[in-house]
């Protein structure tokens, strides 16, 4: 063959080959390596190498084998082709040194750097890869039906099944991972609200609900003076009113009802005519589930009872919504109350305070399992309720305990976060 046939033509058959050998090595690569959430988003916008792609993903078995069977018969005809040049230039013993040679260039050349290339751009090397591969496979489909049957046979003797190939569905910390890679895909604010959508599941209506002892309502055993006051003094358009105590509810009244009367008209026997019907969720609702209810049952605020059916707190909706978006009204009046900086390494805190909503506003980091305040949580850590002057340290926070009732603590002072965890930690 080496007679008939010019060495300039042999080299270049041969630089052909190594070309294809380059193009089945790279495109395999690329096409393994695509992002399956982000190829379907192109195929349904209409890409045609990523609609492409994605059929052929369908069915990774048949993929490989075309693309086995191209590579092999290149690389093999490519071999066969360099003992010739080589005995023709050489003899016997130009043989093993081109054999070594063309190892070299195939790794380097048809391997390594196209791998390489279609890892780090494989989309750039897949989607036109594809519009080849679709094509040639319904060309080679019986040799490729027939060595996938050999070689589907030999896994399933080891019990391995092949078929569609779907894209597992990402669990919710994966989805996690996910939005947080995002980087400057999505911008940080709606990036905090998936996230904070994501977390829905594990908010329960414990943790966002307005505590028992901080309901503002109205109470029918009280004079009409005290309650035109509550009424006017209101920043909310929905007000639970209860007998005694808010265990007494009777129903909640929403303030837009009272617009059409006339204020000699305001009475208890009037307000009992305008109530609905109290919505009552057990606590330990997730937030998630909470806000499905809310929506099948167009209420937007609920009683959160324990066991017993003593009620423990509000929930709204509006409490639900700022747990994704943040706090979106505020009253300036109320703003900062709980927090009073000191400087720059100290803070006077309302022991209080709802440790999320403390976490959040200024960043700490307080563990938010178990209690809901921090009075709650200084407790459960001493077992006791402490007297004023009292030090400790949470998370790494150091904290004093500046005001105590008898029953709770009031006031605490936070400092800066100590990185280093305290000895014998």
């Amino acid at each position: 063959m080496g007679e008939d046939v010019p060495l300039a033509s042999l080299f270049g058959l041969l630089a052909l080959l190594l070309l294809l050998s380059a193009f089945f090595s790279g495109s395999e690569t690329a096409l393994m390596s695509l992002n399956r959430y982000q190829l379907r988003h192109k195929a349904r916008e209409g890409h045609r190498g990523a609609r492409l792609a994605e059929e052929l993903l369908g069915r990774p078995d048949r993929l490989i084998g075309l693309i086995l069977l191209g590579n092999n018969l290149v690389n093999f005809s490519a071999a066969s082709l360099v003992t010739l040049i080589a005995q023709d230039i050489g003899g016997k013993p130009a043989v093993a040194i081109g054999t070594g040679i063309f190892t070299l260039i195939v790794l380097v050349f048809s391997e390594t750097a196209p791998k390489t290339l279609a890892a780090l751009h494989p989309e750039r090397v897949a989607f036109p890869a594809a519009l080849v591969y679709y094509p040639l496979l319904k060309i080679t489909y019986p040799l490729v039906w027939l060595t996938n049957l050999c070689a589907n046979g030999v896994l399933f003797l080891f019990g391995v099944r092949t078929g569609k190939n779907e894209i597992q569905a990402l669990t919710r910390e994966e989805l996690r991972t996910v939005v947080h890679e995002a980087g400057s895909r999505i911008a940080g604010q709606y990036r905090t609200m998936l996230l904070s959508i994501l977390d829905l599941g594990k908010v329960t209506v414990d943790d966002v609900m307005v505590p028992h002892n901080e309901i503002i309502g109205i109470d029918l055993d009280d004079t009409d003076e005290e309650i035109e006051k509550v009424l006017s003094d209101s920043q909310h358009t929905r007000l639970p009113v209860y007998r005694d105590n808010i265990d007494q509810v009777v129903g909640v009244l929403h303030l837009r009802k009272l617009a059409n009367l006339a204020t000699r008209e305001l009475n208890k026997s009037t307000l009992q005519q305008l109530l609905t019907e109290p919505y009552f969720v057990p606590e330990g609702t997730p937030l998630s589930m909470q806000l499905i209810q809310f929506q099948r049952r167009r209420e937007r605020i609920a009683m959160v009872v324990d066991e017993y059916g003593d009620i423990q707190g509000i929930v709204t909706l509006e409490d639900i919504l700022e747990e994704i978006v943040g706090e979106f009204t505020t009253d300036p009046a109320d703003e900062g109350d709980d927090v009073v900086s000191e400087g720059s390494d100290s803070y006077l805190v309302d022991a209080t305070a709802n440790i999320r909503e403390l976490n959040r506003s200024q960043d700490w980091e307080f563990p938010t399992e178990g209690p809901k305040t921090l009075n709650g949580l200084i407790v459960e850590l001493l077992e006791t309720i402490p007297a004023p002057g009292t030090c400790l340290e949470i998370k790494g926070y150091p904290i004093e305990i500046t005001e105590v009732d008898d029953n709770r603590v009031r006031t605490i002072r936070v400092g800066v976060r100590n990185e280093e965890p305290p000895a014998g930690d």
